[in-house]
């Protein structure tokens, strides 16, 4: 789930050389891309502690991805205030406490408290995304950028790979060995509700404790003189003003629910697997099955790479978001081993989709790609908003199978976005020389 930052870059001079300080920003995708997907982990485990349906269950990610919407601005204004080094302190501190609020949230027994504490811990995030995206492109020679980006964003898949292996072992494994609260006395509940809470917290206080020791690593090198200046960040009312760009609206509004769908599907992928009816796995291995769905997602990028310089981008990204609604509508019309890994599959199409849309949005701008990039940015709030939405479909439209004709619907909306943009864009005025797309 590799974001785009929406900073602008500086113009003029040359790139400087990465140096010491480059690898240390590569690790922030990491980073972040772990945190992200353990969301995915989380949410099946508050189900089952708070007893939630499905809508509720959703609301994990809309207080996540809400963030994206909420603090893209903010966190633009901070970046161009103190510089791109200062600006990830700040996002690594604002996610360490995000993560130790985990532990109140915890000791309280609260839902909202959970809810809120991944609302901070995604506003770090927010932070570091769009810093780190132009500073990894600035870190070096302008003809490498795609590279350097690609292996952040190969990072950040790994991340998202490893992280249902953690969460299954820390969260999952201790929520499925629970009794059955039916059986038990009111105290007895009590006490299993605050065992399991504390179930939940306990990753992310292990990445608070990694978090806070790359704080302080960033806080030393800030004064680095590698490190590029940040300038001022485009207002809402400019990027509000490129919806006129028919090529960059339609953009948003895949962003959004490309967003949408690929969150929907990871957040009710492990319920789905744990079905009867599907998979019939305990909770916890249904978890580490999500590692297919994300894993195939960062094969699906290195695979791309090699296909994206010989195909149309829109072409391809019309064929991949149409192979999705084909796998989604298997999944959905079957059962078994095939309605599983037929689903889990959709991840390893999803994988050229956000930058392949990024790319076609911002084509042709010119200068006023820095705001379009940020417009595009604040379109991630889909994930906030279709997860919601597949979960109140489950709740009460035929289950969790049927409830994935809306991401369906999504990927149609994304394959004709893709047919539309398979011709190059016209420039709508000349780029300045060192502007990064």
């Amino acid at each position: 789930m590799a974001g785009m930052g929406g900073a602008v870059a500086p113009s003029g001079g040359e790139r400087k050389s990465g140096g010491v300080l480059l690898p240390f920003v590569i690790l922030l995708f990491f980073a972040w891309g772990f945190s992200t997907c353990l969301v995915d982990l989380v949410a099946p485990a508050l189900k089952s502690l708070f007893k939630l349906n499905n809508f509720q269950t959703a609301l994990t990610q809309t207080c996540f991805f809400g963030a994206y919407f909420l603090m893209s601005l903010p966190a633009s204004w901070v970046l161009s205030r103190l510089g791109y080094l200062r600006a990830v302190v700040v996002g690594l501190v604002v996610m360490m406490i995000g993560c130790l609020l985990f532990a109140p949230a915890a000791n309280t027994g609260v839902y909202y408290g959970f809810l809120g504490a991944l609302f901070i811990l995604a506003s770090g995030i927010t932070l570091l995304q769009v810093a780190a995206n132009p500073l990894v492109a600035l870190l070096g020679r302008s003809e490498t950028a795609s590279s350097r980006l690609t292996f952040a964003q190969f990072l950040n898949s790994f991340g998202t790979y490893l992280a249902p292996f953690v969460g299954s072992a820390l969260i999952l494994k201790h929520i499925e060995k629970a009794p059955d609260a039916a059986t038990l006395s009111p105290a007895q509940l009590e006490t299993l509700r605050h065992t399991q809470a504390h179930a939940v917290q306990t990753p992310y206080l292990i990445i608070a404790a990694g978090l806070l020791v790359l704080a302080l690593l960033f806080w030393f090198l800030r004064k680095n003189d590698k490190a590029p200046q940040a300038e001022a960040a485009a207002g809402l009312g400019e990027m509000l003003g490129l919806l006129k760009y028919k090529r960059l609206a339609f953009a948003v509004l895949c962003i959004f629910v490309y967003v949408g769908a690929e969150v929907s599907i990871g957040t009710f992928m492990t319920n789905y697997l744990a079905q009867p009816s599907t998979l019939g796995l305990p909770l916890s291995e249904a978890g580490k099955m999500l590692s297919w769905y994300w894993g195939g997602a960062m094969v699906g990028r290195l695979l791309g790479s090699v296909v994206l310089a010989r195909v149309s981008p829109g072409k391809a990204l019309t064929v991949c978001a149409l192979v999705v609604v084909g796998l989604i509508t298997t999944s959905a019309l079957t059962s078994g081993a095939t309605a599983g890994y037929a689903l889990l599959a959709v991840g390893l199409f999803n994988s050229i989709m956000f930058p392949t849309i990024f790319a076609l949005g911002i084509e042709g701008m010119g200068k006023k790609t820095p705001a379009a990039s940020g417009l595009l940015c604040m379109a991630i709030v889909g994930g906030a908003v279709i997860p919601p939405l597949t979960g109140f479909t489950a709740d009460h439209i035929g289950g969790l199978g049927l409830a994935m004709f809306v991401p369906a619907v999504c990927y149609l909306v994304i394959a004709a976005f893709g047919w539309s943009a398979r011709k190059p864009a016209e420039a709508i005025e000349a780029a300045p020389a060192a502007t990064v797309h």
